[in-house]
């Protein structure tokens, strides 16, 4: 089995230039999409079907001093991933080298791994049907090469290697960096087994929109545990219409929360204004 490999996030290095997500786009075939300003610079509000990875802009004032806080975002590639349990058909499993994918073939586009996922990352494109999401670039690291985003990146923002690899460097990263940026920490979430995707943050998770403490959401285990092996004796009829019912819900909420953080966005820009 091949190593696993993972790619590590450095946001004092990141200049925002957004050629990985350019080179996303390129090296996946996805087209461009017309976009506005949502913050300041930032051009994409959320993942899309045909938008994988985007650069937020976050913007601190403290001492007197303003500061970008620039992320970039993506499938974290969880080890323990809430979208490959929540998948009821299969179609979501991970790579030799540790990221996770989507088998077009056997996805139904049902949207439990766009309900349960902890970073809101996957979307189904209403074209097809199917689910889709940042790959990890199988068809190139099985190949000896680096990911699209990482070849790309000029300032060495992103790092790809092993494991060991990535974590040894990460904490070497947050030793030199720690007296400019004293807040800073490795994102790598342990409930979920550690992330293929990690991130040096110059703040806490709160700052750049994402959850302190991410985890499988206890549902999923109450669907898989639960609700199916009684559909094997009930009328599954119900257990389907029940399930359809759970995942529209989840749907509506996470659209109210995205609705709010935008409303919330949009004041904080009127305030800077």
């Amino acid at each position: 089995m091949a190593d696993k490999m993972s790619v590590l996030f450095d946001a004092s290095k990141c200049t925002a230039c957004q050629a990985c997500s350019i080179a996303c786009k390129q090296w996946n075939g996805l087209p461009p999409e017309k976009t506005t300003h949502t913050r300041s610079y930032q051009t994409h509000q959320n993942f899309t079907a045909k938008t994988w990875s985007f650069i937020t802009f976050n913007e601190v004032w403290e001492n007197n001093k303003m500061e970008w806080l620039f992320l970039k975002k993506q499938c974290m590639h969880c080890s323990d991933a809430a979208c490959e349990r929540a998948c009821n058909n299969g179609a979501i499993s991970h790579t030799d080298q540790g990221f996770v994918v989507i088998d077009k073939k056997k996805c139904i586009g049902c949207g439990y791994c766009v309900a349960n996922c902890p970073f809101n990352v996957p979307r189904v494109d209403p074209q097809t049907n199917k689910s889709c999401k940042c790959t990890g670039c199988p068809d190139r690291v099985s190949n000896g090469l680096r990911p699209a985003c990482v070849q790309t990146c000029q300032p060495e923002a992103l790092m790809y290697g092993s494991r060991n690899e990535i974590m040894a460097t990460a904490k070497k990263r947050l030793e030199q960096i720690k007296p400019r940026y004293p807040q800073a920490m490795l994102y790598d979430a342990p409930k979920l087994g550690g992330m293929n995707f990690t991130s040096i943050l110059l703040r806490k998770p709160d700052y750049y929109q994402l959850p302190n403490d991410p985890t499988v959401p206890a549902s999923i285990s109450f669907w898989k545990d639960i609700i199916r092996p009684v559909g094997q004796i009930m009328n599954i009829g119900a257990i389907v219409g029940f399930a359809g019912i759970y995942a529209v819900s989840k749907v509506i909420g996470r659209k109210h929360n995205d609705h709010q953080k935008q409303q919330e966005g949009g004041k904080s820009d009127a305030h800077r204004s």
